[in-house]
């Protein structure tokens, strides 16, 4: 008899179970498939490693002038960069977009494609477009889809709509894993995910296989929320951010403007913080929508004054 049967029988017979065996049930009992192993080494948690925080730039500022951006946005010294679904129409071909930025040194951290949606009879059409700038962004040599929720002027949304909006997420995320690419969901000012109990609704009732949260700093705060709470609470579900200043402003729509980064009220030394208590490791793009009216600078300027702040004030490498 084998060592491991014999353990096996007398382990049985310990529990007084073997007497109650018929014999023909002893012959049979086969012998473990697998040795026995040593499961100590699972009391212990696992630690994650130190935070590992890269800061790309977003193209927006540059509003459709894709080219001109890349330059600049290396010429500062980022490493990441985000485009826009402008892009498929200036620079169709993506093997062409991925050399050009390899070219510059940059990563393709992310690509805007657009908004969800709530209504079935635009489904089908806006779930083709979302994958359709999946297959692109992978053979560009991209990472993240970001996905803003729906914009319906005027309307207020309820329970029945975040669950809508998840599920027309979850699907997105679904396809578009075929091509390894995964899901950013946006939170935005306007939209269904402009207050954070919103995003908590759309976040719980999606897929978390799926849907991964693209937090938007200057949208979360403006919206009412708290970016370090959203950090802690979602740090297992945080794709990437948006890292974002917002000041007020009694000249411009809603009364407020996105700035520069250390110009407005967000408390990015804290953000940082809980990053680095997370262990967050992935990216952040600084994204400044606009030029501020009335201020004279050029995109490339608003983004070295960020990344002053980034180096100077928090201590964060560029």
């Amino acid at each position: 008899m084998s060592a491991s049967r014999r353990e096996f029988l007398l382990g049985l017979a310990a529990a007084g179970v073997v007497a109650k065996l018929p014999s023909t049930a002893l012959a049979a009992a086969p012998p473990p498939l697998y040795p026995p192993m040593d499961l100590a080494y699972f009391d212990t948690p696992i630690h994650h490693g130190p935070s590992n925080i890269k800061i790309g730039y977003a193209a927006i500022t540059w509003d459709g002038h894709d080219e001109q951006a890349i330059e600049d946005i290396s010429a500062v010294g980022y490493p990441g960069i985000q485009l826009r679904s402008n892009l498929l129409k200036e620079m169709p071909d993506p093997v062409k977009v991925k050399d050009l930025l390899a070219q510059h040194k940059l990563t393709f951290v992310a690509f805007s494609s657009g908004n969800a949606t709530l209504s079935p009879s635009e489904h089908d059409k806006l779930i083709a477009t979302h994958v359709e700038h999946a297959k692109y962004l992978k053979a560009a040599g991209g990472k993240y889809l970001q996905l803003v929720g729906s914009f319906e002027k005027g309307r207020t949304y309820n329970a029945a709509d975040y669950k809508t909006e998840a599920a027309f997420l979850t699907e997105v995320g679904k396809r578009i894993s075929d091509y390894g690419i995964q899901l950013g969901f946006h939170n935005h000012m306007d939209s269904i995910g402009q207050p954070p109990e919103a995003v908590d609704a759309i976040l719980e009732a999606s897929d978390p296989r799926y849907v991964k949260l693209e937090l938007d700093t200057g949208h979360y705060v403006q919206g009412g929320g708290d970016p370090v709470k959203a950090i802690h609470k979602y740090a297992g579900r945080l794709l990437f951010l948006h890292l974002k200043d917002t000041t007020p402003s009694s000249a411009a729509k809603g009364g407020y403007q996105f700035a520069e980064l250390g110009q407005g009220r967000v408390d990015f030394p804290a953000i940082f913080k809980a990053l680095n208590e997370v262990h967050f490791r992935g990216w952040g793009i600084i994204e400044l929508d606009g030029e501020r009216p009335g201020i004279d600078r050029t995109p490339k300027e608003s983004a070295e004054i960020s990344k002053k702040y980034l180096e100077e004030k928090i201590g964060i490498r560029v």
